[in-house]
Parts: structure tokens; C-alpha cells; sequence
């Protein structure tokens, strides 16, 4: 395919908006892609309606700023460069508007920007499949009338196309995709930084893709992606324990030690040990233990090591409260409001959670300050060191890609300012394994070993469907950016048996970590035994033959499993297709279903149950 640089003129299908003031002169036409782009992108997709934004009481030149475009295949690098002699400030850039036909029953798939956030359902009638949105929740500004998905989405018509627009960079810009009925705009949100004169940007590379095939596609955006952002490798997903989900913010050091010898005596492939938050006196003073543990969580994770297991321990190391000592001593290291004064979260985001409402909202460390880079380093460094903490659990990332504010390094964007505290981070942390939570999905690229892949697990129905449906449709991720979380399984509670089988298939569907959530003193042997059959994690997660995520199959290399789910509240009888006459069984019971071949049906599904069948 021939190679063609582009500049802002008529011809492009991009916008600029001018970080100035509101009132503006709006200019548009209608053009097509260049021919030479034609054979790339699906002819249904090309018309685009361009503009450019400026101040009605400024004269911005803007004609000197060129975006310089080059497809090579179906990817696409591109920059802008400011060829005048006056610095632009820029709010966003959107490479192209695709003003597709496609009909309102259109099957959609769009990533949030942080992990709690993901749409489904169709064009026409969009679905939260979470929640705690990144719109409403943790109110990110968007478009009127839009919906924004980021990093990647997808398209499924009724004849089985796909289309697949995503992003396979995330080094300094945002990128968003802003649906509305008749476009899609594909965007990059500049902040309001500038251009200055003869300075040029080098923006993240886009790619899009059309075919039968989803999960080759996923592959081939997986497969760029580890190109621009090498992935952390860990050689296979964790196991462990998680005080999180029995015992909360007050876990004694004897709740854990109690766990610590059940799990040695019954399941010792339970390798991790997690203490999961209520150790530090305050958000933000994480080195300085207060009365939880005895004020000595150090012996704590001593024991653990000790016996034969691996220290693992929560940080949220982006925030901090208003009364932390970290904030009293340093609120400099902080990102800041427009008068130069520690931006409070709440004031332009979710505020943060349980003290929030008495304390007010947290504050976010400024990852571009070079002393919060010798802060964090020192922190992870002494828990690795001292402590022999060999596994960090990262929550609240989100605040470290935090809107709204402004940093030290002013010519940096919030994703620049999350990437080089999580570089700080890694330094300190040595080899230790290091899982994302809450963070932002794609400025985590290559920076982690593990991403939690739902919200958190609860001992409800509408919990464990909605984080199964969540973890499912980030499988392809697993194994190929990092180890997917689909958090803790629980196998304790008022569920019923078939709920927890839901539960358990979906956790050994997803292919990644297996941490439980329960208090192991108290388990029957039924659900221990449950527990067991899930280790080791399979490592390979399920590909679904489509969004309706029934049936999922997955080879192992020695075996495969294909897992079944009835997701409603009436039984289903559901089939699926052996690739040859095999010897079939019931993964959970062991129950030899015979020579099979062809069409099989699992025959009257429970209600809100899964059946999970294993060939070789």
C-alpha cells in the first residue's frame, strides 16, 4: 500500500479544537479518504465532516498546524506539527469521523478507560455493563449526546461482520471513540496543551480491521499492542489467599494466621498471602503501620514468609487523605487546581471511598514531581526489601490518571503523569508481581503484570452475573497483555449450589488468577473441594462464539473445556459443537458422559447455573 503524509486542509477527517475560549467559528466540509486509504478502511465508513473550532473573538492561526498521516497496512501513525511562529493551545484532536451505516441493532463492545467502566448491547440501546461508569461515576467530561468508549470497540452487524476500531498505543494521548447515532469520532484528547512553534507531536497509532473472525482480530490488536507496549511477563497467573472479602478493612492479624494454617494443611497451592488494606493509619502512609495488626503488620508478613508462603499486601499508591502525614508534609507533591493548590479529588471526579464523607475527597500524587518519583520508589523499595513483600495489589490507579488538574511538568498529560509514577513504582518494586486495580486500562500497557478484569465480587446473584459477564469479555486480554483478575472466588454464603457452579465456571473460563475470598477455617468440604479442582489456573481463557457468552471453549494444549452458562431464570437447553468423537466428562463432578461426537446438548441447564465439560 502506497504511504501518504496529510495535512490539515479540506481533504482531512479530522477535527481540531481549540483549548480557548467557548464561542467559536465553526467550519466544515465533506470530503473522502484518499484513494490510497481505500483498500483499509470499509467504503461504508470513509464520509466525514471536518472542522475546526476557533475563538469568534480570537484569530488562532491555525493553518500552520499540520497532521501528518501514514497508513502502512491497516495501521495508522500520525503526528502534528506546528509549522508558524505562535505557539496553539490544543484541546483534542479527531483523526477521522466515520459517519457508518450501520443500522441501530448493531452489537457494540466499548473499553472504559478505567477498569470498572465497559459498554455492550447495540448501537441503538447502548448497556453499562458496570455500574460505576466513567461518564457518571467518575465524571469524565464527554460530548453532548455521545457515548465514549476508549482504547478499542467493536461493531457486529447482523450478518456476523466486524469491525474493530482501536487504539495499539497509549504513551502521552488519550484516545476516546464518541458514538452517536449517525458518527463516530475517533479522538485524541490533547488537554490543552501546546503546540509550539516547530514542535511537533507524535500521537498513538490507530488501526482498524473488518471480518468474520472477532477473536483473530482481538488477537491481531493484542499482538500491536505488546509491539508498542512489551508486556511484564510472569510466568504464570498467582494463586492465593485475599482477607478483603471475609473480613475488611479490620482484619486482625489472627484472622490471617488462622487462614495461613488452614491454607497450609488443606491447600498449600494457595501461594500468596494477601493482606488486603486496614494496616495503614491513614491513605497515603503506607510505611507507617497504626494500631491494626498490633502496629507490627511487618511480623505479620514475616510469618507468612516463613511458613512457605508469599507476603502479598494492598497499596493505593496514587492517594492520599487530607489528614496523612504525606499530605500535611509534602501537599506540594500533589496535582494542583488552576491556583496552584492541591486539586481535591471530589471536586472534579469521584471523591474516593468509606472515610470520604467526613474527611473530604482524596488528593493524587503529581507523577511527574521527581520527589513523588523517589517516594514511590522508596516505599515499594522498603516493602520489598524490609518487609519481603513479593506481591502488590495497586488500587485507586485511576487517581494517578486523574482529569482536571494541572502538574509540575507542564507540558505533561495525565497519562505521561500516571506512566512515570507506575515507572517509579516498578523500580522500587524489584521482581515483585505487580496487579492493577481500579486503574486506567490502556495508560497501564506494558506496566503491569495483572489487571483486575471486574468490579469487585459480592455474595449476590447480580454480582457474580455482572463480574462474570465483565471478566468474559476481557478474555482475550488474558495471557497476552497480563494475567487477568477476575477477583476473588467465594464459595461461602446464601448463594445457591448452582449460582456458586456459575461462579466457579466462570472464574476457571476466564484462564487467570485464583485468589479465594473466603474464610477457609469455616469452608465445607464440598466447597473445598470446589476450590481445588480450580488449581493451577488453566492460563488459557475461553473464546465465546459470540456476545451472548453461552458457550466458551478453551485448549488447554492436553485437553479442552468448554464452558456452558444459563444466564436466566428458567432453564435452558444449550448445544455445542465437538470437533471429533471424544471421550466427554463433567469437569466439576468427574461423571464420564461417553463417546460423543457432533452436536451435544447440555440438556435442561438450571436456572443461573454453568456446566463445565472437559475432552481429550
Amino acid at each position: 500500500m502506497d504511504k501518504r503524509a496529510e495535512t490539515i486542509s479540506r481533504r482531512d477527517l479530522f477535527r481540531l479544537t481549540l483549548a480557548l475560549p467557548t464561542a467559536a467559528t465553526l467550519l466544515t466540509s465533506v470530503e473522502k479518504i484518499p484513494a490510497a486509504n481505500k483498500s483499509t478502511l470499509d467504503l461504508r465508513m470513509i464520509k466525514a465532516a471536518p472542522s475546526i473550532i476557533v475563538p469568534a473573538e480570537a484569530s488562532a492561526d491555525i493553518t500552520n498546524i499540520k497532521l501528518l498521516k501514514t497508513w502502512n497496512g491497516s495501521s495508522c501513525r500520525a503526528s502534528l506539527l506546528n509549522t508558524g511562529s505562535s505557539p496553539v493551545r490544543i484541546k483534542e484532536i479527531v483523526l477521522f469521523r466515520l459517519t457508518p451505516a450501520f443500522p441501530p441493532e448493531t452489537r457494540v463492545y466499548g473499553e472504559g478507560f478505567q477498569m470498572l467502566s465497559q459498554t455492550g448491547g447495540s448501537i441503538g440501546k447502548p448497556t453499562d455493563l458496570s455500574n460505576l461508569t466513567d461518564a457518571r461515576h467518575y465524571k469524565m467530561p464527554i460530548p453532548d449526546g455521545a457515548r465514549a468508549f476508549y482504547g478499542m470497540m467493536t461493531l457486529t452487524g447482523a450478518d456476523d461482520e466486524n469491525h474493530l476500531l482501536g487504539f495499539t498505543s497509549c504513551r502521552r494521548f488519550n484516545g476516546q471513540f464518541f458514538v452517536r447515532d449517525s458518527s463516530i469520532d475517533v479522538v485524541l484528547d490533547a488537554e490543552g496543551l501546546e503546540l509550539k512553534p516547530g514542535h511537533r507531536w507524535e500521537l498513538e497509532e490507530f488501526t482498524y480491521r473488518s471480518g468474520a473472525d472477532r477473536s483473530r482480530m482481538l488477537d491481531d490488536l493484542g499482538a500491536r499492542l505488546n509491539r508498542n507496549h512489551p508486556p511484564l511477563r510472569f510466568s504464570a497467573p498467582p494463586t492465593g489467599w485475599c482477607s478483603w472479602y471475609c473480613f475488611g478493612p479490620r482484619v486482625t492479624a489472627e484472622q490471617v494466621l488462622e487462614n495461613l494454617d488452614f491454607i497450609a494443611r488443606n491447600i498449600p497451592a494457595l501461594k500468596y498471602v494477601q493482606i488486603d488494606d486496614g494496616y495503614q493509619p491513614a491513605m497515603g502512609d503506607w510505611l507507617e503501620t497504626g494500631k491494626a495488626f498490633g502496629g507490627n503488620v511487618q511480623g505479620v508478613l514475616k510469618q507468612i514468609r516463613e511458613r512457605g508462603f508469599e507476603p502479598a499486601i494492598w497499596v493505593a499508591p496514587f492517594i492520599a487523605e487530607e489528614q496523612s502525614n504525606i499530605f500535611q508534609q509534602h501537599p506540594d507533591w500533589f496535582v494542583t487546581d488552576a491556583n496552584g493548590k492541591p486539586l481535591r479529588s471530589d471536586k472534579v471526579t469521584f471523591g474516593g471511598w468509606r472515610s470520604i464523607k467526613e474527611k473530604g475527597g482524596w488528593y493524587a500524587l503529581d507523577g511527574t514531581h521527581p520527589e513523588v518519583h523517589k517516594h514511590l520508589e522508596a516505599v515499594f523499595r522498603t516493602m520489598k526489601q524490609e518487609w519481603g513483600v513479593t506481591y502488590f495489589k495497586l488500587d485507586a490507579n485511576f487517581w494517578g490518571a486523574m482529569h482536571g488538574g494541572h502538574f509540575h511538568d507542564r507540558e505533561a498529560t495525565r497519562i505521561e503523569a500516571y506512566r512515570r509514577g507506575m515507572q517509579s513504582v516498578l523500580r522500587g518494586a524489584g521482581d515483585s508481581f505487580i496487579l492493577g486495580c481500579n486503574h486506567p486500562i490502556w495508560p497501564s500497557l506494558g506496566l503491569i503484570h495483572g489487571s483486575r478484569s471486574s468490579n469487585d465480587i459480592k455474595r449476590t446473584w447480580e454480582r457474580i452475573s455482572s463480574t462474570a459477564r465483565q471478566n468474559l469479555n476481557r478474555n482475550w486480554q488474558n495471557g497476552r497483555l497480563w494475567w487477568n483478575d477476575p477477583d476473588a472466588i467465594v464459595l461461602m454464603g446464601d448463594l445457591s449450589q448452582d449460582e456458586f457452579c456459575f461462579h466457579a465456571t466462570a472464574i476457571h473460563a476466564s484462564g487467570g488468577m485464583i485468589l479465594s475470598g473466603d474464610d477457609l477455617t469455616k469452608i465445607s468440604e464440598p466447597r473445598l473441594s470446589m476450590l481445588r479442582k480450580l488449581l493451577p489456573p488453566s492460563r488459557t481463557a475461553a473464546t465465546f462464539a459470540d456476545d451472548s457468552l453461552r458457550v466458551g471453549t478453551a485448549d488447554h494444549g492436553t485437553h479442552t473445556t468448554v464452558s456452558v452458562f444459563n444466564w436466566e431464570d428458567q432453564k435452558q437447553s444449550i448445544s455445542f459443537r465437538l470437533p471429533r468423537e471424544v471421550e466427554l466428562s463433567d469437569f466439576w463432578s468427574g461423571e464420564s458422559l461417553g463417546r460423543r461426537s457432533g452436536n451435544f446438548t447440555a440438556s435442561d441447564i438450571a436456572p443461573r447455573s454453568a456446566r463445565l465439560f472437559v475432552y481429550r
